[in-house]
């Protein structure tokens, strides 16, 4: 597993100097999660911060369709400091919110949360996003060794992965059972018993015989 060492000797630097020549001009960004929601808040904090312009959008974070955010990144030169109200209203996950700041300083641009007081134009908030990167990396790689774990134990019991079977010998038997009974269509058995008509095909070869093969006894009889 990658530790905490690891990440911090990577050669993509979250301590270097995020603007070698400040420009002094502060862009804000708000967002708000849905229509109903008010963005006054956030931009009063943003004009108060001395932002020069202000993006906002009313989407959710979880949605990639942010306009605003993409034309701000756009307006954004080097020099120039990113203003939001809080972290959450930028990223949408830490890892997304690390992937972002890392992309502002490659371009020597700023960034500051109000809520926070984090601000990567001075040494203590570089230092504070530097140990937010080392977090994101140690839980993806948690996330990567419990599913790991898991297929391993899945594998353990004969399961490869995917969803469990819902097929098992009393169902086979119970399936069998009701075939030979004329009333009982196959798509009638699947839906009793819980599984799709593909599932009984797929576990019963010998269905189709026994379909072909069902006479009601009576009727045989009168062949006799």
């Amino acid at each position: 597993m990658t530790t905490l060492t690891d990440v911090l000797d990577t050669g993509d630097d979250l301590l270097a100097v995020s603007a070698l020549h400040p420009s002094e001009i502060r862009i804000g960004y708000a967002r708000v999660s849905t229509g109903g929601q008010k963005l006054d808040r956030q931009i009063d904090a943003l004009t108060a911060a001395k932002c020069r312009r202000i993006f906002a959008d009313k989407k959710s974070g979880k949605n990639d369709a942010r306009p605003d955010l993409k034309a701000c990144h756009a307006f954004l030169q080097e020099g120039d400091t990113l203003v939001v109200p809080s972290l959450d209203r930028y990223g949408r996950s830490l890892q997304d919110l690390v992937n972002m700041v890392a992309a502002l300083r490659e371009r020597g641009i700023g960034f500051t949360s109000l809520h926070e007081r984090l601000d990567t134009t001075t040494p203590g908030g570089r230092l504070i996003f530097h140990v937010f990167a080392a977090l994101a990396e140690f839980i993806r790689e948690l996330i990567v060794q419990g599913t790991n774990e898991g297929l391993a134990a899945a594998r353990a019991r004969g399961r490869v992965g995917g969803r469990p079977t819902v097929v098992n010998d009393d169902l086979i038997r119970k399936a069998k059972d009701m075939l030979p009974n004329p009333e009982n269509s196959v798509e009638s058995i699947a839906k009793i018993l819980g599984v799709s008509v593909g599932t009984l095909y797929n576990h019963i070869p010998e269905l189709k015989e026994l379909r072909a093969s069902r006479v009601p006894a009576p009727l045989a009889g009168l062949g006799r």
